[in-house]
């Protein structure tokens, strides 16, 4: 695939965070919008209780240049999780509607994410320029995807697309992701989200206010 914007329809298979069907989405935005301060989902939460690590505080805010060996990095990476690991519930590999972890062979869309993210920065990527996200998708139900900020825009890996796409490309409402500066901080990518909080799959209101 040549280096650039990519706006087409795109024909999505059935993946367990969600039913997807092909959608259009054409804008000028380059870069998603931030709105305030988010609630973090649970599942990271617990993710990051477990892997302390990968949740620090990142050395260096980045956006990645995007350069056609970064352009390959994020193609293969996609492609290769994308084939190797089994779509899966999470209730049905854990007997749990929420687990977020690192796939062996099966996983969620968020365990996807994980992988990918990790497999980038395996390969030089700052973690600043690598942001889990949450959306929701022409169903209504919520998926993950992983956010790459480069200085042309703000590309996504998705796990029902081996395609690098830009955000805009994709039929989605973008809900919130990771905060650039700080892992365990989320920001809003929707000025209505304060009222609601978003589970992989599943969406419940919350009584606080915006977050």
């Amino acid at each position: 695939m040549r280096l650039g914007w990519i706006i087409a329809v795109f024909v999505l298979v059935v993946m367990p965070c969600g039913m997807a069907i092909a959608g259009t989405q054409v804008v000028n935005e380059r870069f998603l919008t931030v709105y305030g301060p988010a609630q973090a989902p649970i599942g990271y939460r617990a993710f990051c209780d477990r892997h302390r690590l990968d949740c620090v505080l990142p050395t260096r805010k980045a956006h990645i240049d995007l350069t056609a060996k970064r352009w390959d990095d994020l193609e293969t990476i996609n492609m290769i999780v994308n084939r190797t690991v089994k779509p899966v519930s999470d209730s049905d590999l854990y007997g749990s509607i929420e687990v977020w972890t690192y796939p062996s062979n099966a996983g969620d869309c968020e365990d996807y994410v994980l992988l990918k993210r990790r497999m980038l920065m395996q390969r030089g990527w700052p973690a600043s320029a690598l942001l889990i996200t949450v959306v929701r998708d022409e169903a209504g139900g919520g998926h993950a995807v992983l956010t790459v900020r480069t200085t042309s825009g703000d590309l996504i890996l998705d796990n029902r697309l081996d395609d690098v796409v830009a955000w805009h490309a994709l039929p989605y409402d973008f809900i919130k992701r990771q905060s650039s500066v700080n892992p365990m901080a989320w920001v809003a990518l929707t000025p209505s989200n304060g009222g609601l909080f978003y589970q992989l799959g599943k969406t419940s209101h919350i009584t606080q206010g915006s977050h």
